[in-house]
């Protein structure tokens, strides 16, 4: 991709015209159990109604270390009292890596990646333990577009500028609070932690979170914000997850000149749903994946439409 011509402003950095679409990277930023998963599954579903074939790229495949060599070297840190290596910061990641992966995909429509193996059943499908990565391999050929879901989608770390090489790139992040209990919960359920193993995870990974996950959502098209409507004061002692039904979502469409929202539209096929700013949309979180294949729909298919590569 090779062709990129930048708007910036001194905070922003945001991306507004110029880029070459011939191969599209569309990125879903934000940390882990945040929500980009629900990205995921409105735009896979855009993508089958429309025919197009995705390359899906993980952002955990460009973690620097397995889990095994990753919890030693957290160890070895905290034993010596020195800030841990985190999954949000530069030591504890492919940056070169996966910047190299955006900018071949756009310029050939080709490149490489790998799986990271996070559960029994991926071991089976993949041949690995949990926790470690299978061997770097082509991305499939004959692909419409780069789908990319993970921490760092709009990642600028100099000298690595991976913001530059994507075409749409969408933010989701719950509010502070609730992504801690979400984190909270996610380690105790999932790796047994203890809640207190959990908030002192948290803890470690504050200044990395601080300096490089929070600045990618001033340079986002569009931010989802799950807002819950439920106490959450203190969410090292929170009994449970706010639902959906005890919960907003905030749309923040930054850059209205790609994503062309049509607010009349959008309140008219959300009941519930107001406007709190001209360029911010106001949903039941219940709608969130409603929302997110209204607003993210067209704007895909212009992408395609753009490239040459419009659905089959």
């Amino acid at each position: 991709m090779t062709s990129i011509i930048l708007y910036t402003d001194p905070v922003k950095k945001r991306h507004i015209t110029g880029m070459s679409r011939a191969h599209p990277i569309i990125a879903v930023t934000g940390s882990s159990g945040a929500g980009t998963t629900s990205v995921k599954a409105a735009t896979e579903h855009i993508f089958r109604r429309e025919g197009l074939r995705a390359a899906i790229v993980e952002g955990d495949s460009f973690h620097r270390y397995d889990r095994a060599t990753m919890q030693q070297l957290v160890d070895a840190a905290r034993r010596e009292g020195r800030r841990p290596v985190t999954h949000f910061g530069p030591e504890g990641n492919l940056f070169e890596e996966l910047e190299a992966l955006f900018r071949e995909y756009g310029e050939s429509g080709r490149g490489r990646h790998r799986h990271y193996v996070h559960t029994e059943e991926e071991a089976r499908r993949h041949q690995r333990p949990p926790g470690t990565f299978t061997d770097w391999e082509p991305l499939p050929p004959g692909t419409d577009l780069l789908f990319y879901e993970g921490l760092h989608g709009g990642l600028i770390a100099d000298p690595i500028n991976i913001a530059r090489h994507v075409d749409l790139l969408v933010g989701v992040v719950p509010i502070i609070n609730l992504e801690w209990i979400q984190k909270i919960h996610r380690d105790r359920a999932v790796r047994g932690y203890s809640a207190e193993a959990a908030t002192a995870a948290i803890l470690s990974r504050m200044h990395d979170y601080v300096h490089y996950i929070v600045p990618q959502f001033s340079r986002t098209d569009v931010n989802f914000q799950r807002v819950p409507m439920v106490d959450t004061s203190n969410p090292f002692v929170a009994g449970e997850i706010p639902g959906n039904d005890e919960s907003l979502v905030v749309i923040h469409i930054a850059n209205r000149r790609k994503l062309q929202p049509d607010f009349r539209h959008l309140l008219e096929m959300l009941a519930g749903s107001f406007m709190s700013r001209p360029d911010t949309i106001v949903v039941p979180a219940g709608k969130k994946t409603s929302a997110m294949e209204l607003i993210l729909g067209p704007a895909i298919e212009r992408l395609l439409r753009d490239s040459g590569r419009a659905a089959h």
